[in-house]
């Protein structure tokens, strides 16, 4: 059976999020290109790899998160993987009219109030942030597309600390592989995450030895405490 009209291309194949996917039981026609496979800072791999296989669908994850503070120790790599290579997934998707879905954070508000809408104020507070925003201003200009501002972690929660002062919503790799398929066709901006809580209430219930922290101390003032975000639009959905 040719499923080829339904196809959906996953960028960041090798990564985190896809390796999760891959596992997930859905009735999806999925590729997982590596980044030897296809390189998003070359226009020329992007076409001659989307050329091929003609998907209908790109999901687009590639990109660089952590170490957090890589993206100020080398903000060339941060903004040719987050900003550039997004341009030029866009690009491309838009040339070949492909519906294009981007992972953005929710760490693109500014992080003090919390609950915060789709249609609320960005203001970044450090540079991952940023660069995850400069990604947004490319997709946002292509109409048939979706961001998703995403708190995502693996199962279990890794670090043995987790801040107790600082409150999200996050959502495990899993959780978020299930969503996909019913969000395929939504466009426009979309946050997606669990209950908003400590990330230390959320962390001890897949790792019961989590030890407390505080982000204050930790991290500085280049953290925000509160990017909690509002999913009533997500749970309209579900």
């Amino acid at each position: 059976m040719n499923k080829s009209n339904k196809r959906i291309i996953v960028t960041g194949g090798d990564g985190r999020f896809a390796k999760v996917l891959k596992k997930t039981k859905n009735k999806l026609d999925i590729l997982y290109p590596g980044k030897k496979q296809l390189n998003i800072l070359s226009l020329t791999s992007l076409n001659k790899y989307i050329k091929k296989y003609k998907p209908k669908y790109l999901i687009h994850c590639a990109g660089l998160s952590r170490p957090m503070n890589i993206h100020n120790n080398n903000i060339s790599k941060s903004i040719d993987l987050n900003i550039i290579g997004t341009a030029n997934i866009t690009k491309i998707c838009s040339l070949y009219n492909i519906k294009l879905i981007y992972f953005s954070t929710a760490y693109v508000y500014q992080g003090k109030k919390g609950n915060y809408k789709e249609n609320d104020p960005l203001l970044p507070i450090n540079n991952y942030a940023w660069s995850k925003l400069g990604g947004e201003c490319s997709v946002t200009m292509y109409k048939n597309s979706l961001i998703l501002r995403i708190m995502m972690c693996e199962k279990p929660f890794l670090h043995s600390e987790a801040f107790t002062d600082v409150k999200t919503n996050f959502i495990f790799h899993e959780d978020v592989a299930k969503i996909i398929p019913k969000i395929l066709e939504k466009k426009g901006i979309l946050n997606i995450g669990g209950k908003t809580q400590s990330v230390y209430n959320f962390a001890k219930k897949s790792n019961k030895n989590i030890k407390k922290i505080s982000a204050r101390k930790k991290m500085g003032r280049n953290f925000p405490l509160n990017p909690s975000m509002n999913i009533s639009k997500l749970k309209n959905i579900l």
